[in-house]
């Protein structure tokens, strides 16, 4: 049975991820990580009439590519955890229809990978699910046509904004003893974090401080410091947020993360080379970064211990308009591999 150390739980079952996806469009694929990634699609359109269509495409293809290399039929699958960035998580729920397996919808923004997999992780250790998909999307046109302005508008684009990922990751979690597979040992769930950041393009700052939180309470539950870690991956905080956590880490709790600690959303861009500004950002771009290069470098053992902390600004549209601040939260996964 699980037990808990202050927000942190020490899972028995240990799921493994046995297999992993990420799809993404054009632009992610001529970054750094583009051979990473198991699907790169030409047309971010894929096609299809909408960006919201596209969307949901991009994560279909990233969940049954992910069952194709785990050799896992859709029958097998008890459920999929999944959400993302539109209005009543749409991308999910209409990627996800056709698949015919039952789905639990989750919001925590760009938290969301992390967000799935804790709850998958929960859902086998309670002994009623053996087999779960861990999910999520996002989609640079969608995000930026609901929260900001439509393409169309030309506004010009802030030095602290970031650029949403177009991509999908998604990983097949199972109560297995595979001991090639690497395991989510422990997970915690974060908590709000507001600090009264009103600025919509400037995501990094409004998250920063939910990432310090979790980082901190994660390893004064586990009794660890940061070089216990190969790397604490923080889910996009582009280079903003990532210097104003090391900054408050450092000022506030006397830790420094600089030796392990790296930002998907600095991962996958060029930011000079491919103008993204601040980085990248968006639920695709932990989902990606994590569901290809990290968990590809934990099967070659590369990677034996990774402390990932996706997250995540929880804002919408009306909000913003209101005036309200943006809450920030952040939620840590601890995957290790059996060559520790």
């Amino acid at each position: 049975m699980a037990t808990r150390k202050g927000k942190t739980i020490f899972l028995e079952k240990k799921p493994r991820i046995i297999a992993n996806a990420a799809a993404v469009g054009k632009k992610e694929g001529e970054g750094p990580l583009g051979k990473e990634f198991d699907l790169v699609f030409s047309d971010d359109k894929l096609g299809l009439p909408s960006w919201e269509k596209a969307e949901s495409e991009l994560l279909k293809r990233a969940v049954e590519k992910a069952l194709l290399n785990a050799a896992t039929e859709k029958n097998e699958v008890d459920a999929i955890f999944s959400g993302d960035l539109l209005d009543q998580c749409i991308g999910s729920s209409f990627g996800l229809r056709s698949l015919k397996i039952p789905v639990c919808g989750l919001y925590g923004a760009c938290s969301t990978m992390a967000l799935s997999l804790c709850t998958a992780s929960l859902a086998i250790e309670t002994g009623g699910f053996d087999c779960c998909v861990a999910a999520t999307c996002s989609h640079f046109c969608s995000a930026e046509k609901q929260f900001r302005y439509p393409l169309e508008y030309g506004g010009q684009r802030t030095p602290t904004a970031q650029w949403t990922v177009t991509g999908a990751g998604a990983a097949v979690l199972k109560n297995s003893k595979k001991s090639a597979s690497p395991y989510i040992d422990k997970i915690h769930l974060g908590t709000i974090c507001d600090l009264g950041i009103t600025d919509a393009n400037n995501m990094g700052a409004a998250m920063a401080p939910a990432a310090k939180k979790t980082i901190t309470d994660f390893l004064c539950d586990t009794g660890t410091s940061p070089s216990d870690y190969d790397m604490i991956l923080t889910g996009d905080l582009g280079k903003v947020g990532s210097d104003l956590l090391k900054e408050l880490m450092l000022r506030e709790e006397g830790i420094d993360l600089s030796s392990v600690h790296n930002d998907c959303g600095l991962l996958i861009f060029d930011r000079e080379a491919q103008d993204v500004h601040a980085g990248g950002s968006g639920c695709g771009c932990s989902a990606s970064v994590l569901c290809s290069y990290i968990l590809n470098r934990f099967r070659n053992g590369f990677f034996k211990k990774v402390l990932f902390v996706a997250t995540g600004a929880l804002m919408s549209p009306v909000s913003s308009l209101q005036g309200e601040s943006i809450p920030g939260i952040a939620h840590a996964v601890l995957i290790k591999s059996d060559n520790n």
